[in-house]
């Protein structure tokens, strides 16, 4: 029974998970949008998609379901975060041209042009086969319509038919204009006249045949006096059969001026086995024209594009030779082949060569019966070449090598490329370069030569003796002739300032360089600079080994006057690498400023007097404390850093103590604090006005902010107690006051580490007497904090409960074995 009980709950459990997986229509209703998956959303979104819904159904398809507008904007919203709105874009009515499409009036609908894109990322085969066809852009082109004019004026070889509207037009001495449909049995019915046959007609015969009729009712007609104009309105609309190779075939419903072109267009053009130049239109069972889109595409030539009429069929046949042609050519594509045509003809449509191409020789790639063969093409056969359907040709690249190039760089007007003539030498090549520069080196140069069998070599020569003629030599192809510089052959040289100067950093050497044309380089002296003590540091350069001297540097002092010369009298010239120290007067001083806040007669920025300035004195020099002012709780504020040694071992020893913390959130906290621009120091400023000079009375640093606040009245309780809030400061209450005042403590309280902030940062914790918690006096604007207490890591009741029990019977069990051993 208890076996059966489980798999009956089992079964409802998986029942569940399925439901659960994906809301059902039915249930959408029920479900909030923001507790729906991912993958929840794709599945609706593939649901909407397969019913042919877009974007814009979103609220009827919720409506439908019963899902509040609410819920259908935040599915919206979803659909559009998870970029699936893309795919439920509203298709073009152009996009699937469906059988029988009707076009109304002479308005031609661009939308209802506008074609497919076959080639989509995961187009098929035959897809992307068709799309190398030369020529079947057309058909995937969107710019490119093929839309019929309807705005021109009427061909004079229009032949009228029903549902056409002839508009006539009556001038001179009579005026009036009619309207008139082509009825289905060939009449136009003309007021006043009676019907007209028209049927067939041209529109010259027509207007003729109507002039005629018109001038037994208008005698001046006959006269000259009277005119009549005959045009054409809006026309009727043919129906076209498309047959054979063709994308989409089917009837088409197509304006009566649609041509050849227009029906091949919204029927998607030729497939991927139709032929593009055998397209014949079929009239009254004849063939009628025979159309060739290579006519178009090469010769802009629509002499067959005819203008189709009712019930004509239009039909695509197979292909019979194609052939591919790739490579170096301008239009890499597959190219169909008439009978009489050879390789010339492909050639002439994929636009013939590019520039980089060899012209030399095509390959080409045939099939036979059993097998493949490579073709070789000479260019003095391509124009007689036969072509088999299926040939595939490879116009190949010229090599990127140059046959006659030599090169030169270094020391010359004009490095580069050049060509090599016959019997040049070295000399020559330099003449083309224009000659050597003033720093040549002129005792050695080298040449970068291939020999024979194509091993590096470097041939030298003295570049002295090649321009002044007393040497020659030849050079060859692809040879690279290098002159060197006497710039590049040295290490560049340079001499540093650093210290107490506008511009510290390196400069160029330069000979005879002294210590004051450096200084000036440097931009002068800053205000701190002392003229006493500038170091010179200069690099031991020369000299024999000693293994008993251990100098590193040659240390040079001198002092220099005003004029930034030595005191002594002797130039100071520098030599390269020379590094020259200013230093900072020790008497220079800049003022250190200190704010003060709050309570006292004159607050504001005070600049430090002397380095044993205290509190005291700045207490002093703002007038002293107003009478409502409570010293108890001052505060100041130092900053973290106080120079930049202190950063570097405060940051250092940051770093051991975040490797000993586990928590990252501990570690987050600790950093967060260390960034502060300031920290709190605690003061007590009464003792400090008491006893000015005493050890509470701390001497002020830059940056200082003295804070004295106005006398506080309440106390401020946090942490675990049932109502955390403020109370008003009272002498006679104790600390458990407070927390009773502010409901008790609470379950998870740990009241032996209750502690207390007072008004000037200082932090006083609860002591354990004996078996007694000391709880920290409360005075006027402390903080009163009750921590939690942490989650304990041992073994709960039960579990020492349990593990009693288990000790026991194992003890049990070995008193009652040692028991029967006895």
């Amino acid at each position: 029974m208890l076996r059966k009980i489980l798999l009956v709950q089992l079964f409802l459990f998986v029942g569940f998970c399925v439901m659960a997986q994906v809301p059902s229509p039915a249930q959408i209703k029920q479900v909030n949008v923001d507790n729906l998956s991912d993958d929840q959303i794709r599945r609706i979104v593939a649901e909407m998609k397969q019913n042919n819904m877009s974007m814009d159904d979103i609220d009827s398809y919720a409506e439908q379901k019963g899902v509040p507008p609410a819920e259908a904007a935040k599915l919206k919203t979803r659909i559009q975060a998870m970029g699936l709105d893309k795919s439920l874009e509203k298709k073009k009515s152009g996009e699937i041209f469906q059988q029988d499409t009707q076009y109304s009036g002479r308005s031609f609908n661009d939308s209802d042009t506008t074609q497919v894109d076959l080639f989509r990322q995961n187009a098929s085969p035959s897809e992307i086969k068709r799309k190398k066809i030369f020529g079947a852009e057309l058909f995937t082109n969107k710019n490119l319509t093929f839309e019929p004019n309807l705005r021109i004026p009427t061909p004079s070889n229009y032949r009228l038919a029903a549902d056409d509207q002839v508009m006539i037009d009556v001038y001179g001495y009579s005026e009036v204009q009619y309207k008139l449909t082509v009825t289905s049995e060939g009449y136009i019915r003309v007021p006043n006249l009676g019907p007209v046959y028209v049927n067939g007609l041209t529109m010259d015969e027509a207007k003729n045949r109507i002039t005629k009729q018109l001038s037994t009712i208008y005698s001046t007609i006959s006269s000259g006096k009277t005119f009549v104009q005959v045009s054409l309105g809006n026309i009727r609309s043919i129906r076209v059969l498309l047959i054979g190779e063709i994308q989409r075939p089917g009837t088409y419903t197509l304006p009566s001026l649609a041509t050849v072109a227009n029906a091949l267009y919204v029927s998607g053009g030729p497939d991927e086995n139709g032929s593009f130049r055998s397209i014949q239109v079929i009239r009254n069972g004849h063939v009628a024209a025979t159309f060739d889109l290579y006519d178009f595409l090469t010769q802009g030539d629509l002499t067959n594009n005819i203008v189709l009429q009712d019930q004509d069929i239009v039909k695509v046949n197979p292909y019979k030779t194609r052939v591919e042609l790739v490579g170096e050519v301008k239009r890499p594509a597959i190219f169909e082949a008439k009978e009489n045509e050879t390789l010339q003809n492909i050639l002439d449509y994929a636009g013939g060569y590019t520039d980089g191409s060899f012209k030399e020789n095509i390959t080409g790639y045939r099939i036979n019966n059993k097998e493949r063969e490579v073709i070789n093409v000479p260019a003095d056969q391509i124009a007689t070449f036969k072509l088999k359907s299926g040939d595939q040709f490879f116009v190949d690249s010229i090599l990127n090598r140059f046959s006659n190039r030599v090169t030169i760089s270094g020391a010359v007007f004009h490095p580069g490329n050049y060509g090599l003539e016959p019997g040049m030498t070295v000399a020559d090549l330099i003449k083309k370069a224009d000659g050597i520069r003033e720093e040549a080196s002129l005792n050695r140069g080298i040449i970068r030569r291939l020999q024979d069998d194509f091993t590096p070599a470097i041939i030298s020569f003295n570049v002295q003796d090649i321009v002044s003629g007393k040497s020659s030599i030849p050079i060859k192809k692809e040879d690279s002739v290098i002159v060197f510089s006497k710039l590049d052959l040295r290490q560049q040289y340079f001499v540093s300032i650093g210290g107490e100067v506008n511009k510290p950093g390196a400069f160029p050497y330069a000979d005879s360089m002294r210590l004051e044309d450096l200084i000036l380089l440097s931009g002068g002296l800053r205000d701190a600079a002392s003229l006493k003590r500038v170091e010179i540091s200069r690099r031991i350069r020369k000299g024999d080994y000693n293994s008993k001297d251990s100098a590193k540097a040659i240390i040079k002092q001198f002092d220099i006057n005003a004029d930034l010369n030595a005191i002594a009298g002797e130039q100071v010239l520098l030599e390269p690498f020379d590094e020259v120290s200013i230093r900072k007067s020790p008497v220079y001083s800049e003022q250190a400023n200190i704010l003060i806040d709050g309570e006292v007669v004159y607050p504001g920025q005070y600049s430090i007097v002397n380095k044993g300035e205290h509190i005291s004195n700045l207490i002093e020099r703002s007038g002293g404390l107003k009478p409502e002012a409570f010293p108890e709780g001052a505060v100041l504020l130092r900053k973290t850093y106080i120079n930049g040694s202190d950063s570097a071992l405060l940051t250092n020893k940051l770093a051991l103590f975040y490797n000993k913390l586990e928590d990252s959130s501990s570690i987050n906290s600790v950093k967060s604090m260390m960034e502060r621009k300031y920290q709190l120091l605690g003061i007590n400023l009464a003792d400090i006005i008491k006893k000015p000079g005493s050890k509470y009375d701390i001497l002020l640093e830059e940056g200082d902010v003295l804070k004295i606040p106005k006398k506080l009245q309440t106390v401020q309780l946090f942490g675990e107690i049932y109502f955390p809030k403020k109370i008003r400061f009272d002498k006679a209450y104790a600390f458990r006051d407070y927390i009773r005042g502010a409901g008790g403590y609470t379950s998870a309280a740990l009241k032996r580490r209750s502690y207390v902030v007072y008004a000037n940062g200082e932090v006083k914790s609860t002591r354990k007497i004996f078996f007694f918690n000391k709880y920290p006096k409360v005075k006027p604007g402390a903080e009163v904090y009750v921590p939690s207490k942490r989650e304990r890591k041992g073994l709960s009741g039960q579990e020492v409960v349990g593990l009693s029990s288990g000790i026991a019977s194992i003890a049990l069990i070995i008193v009652t074995i040692l028991t029967r051993v006895k």
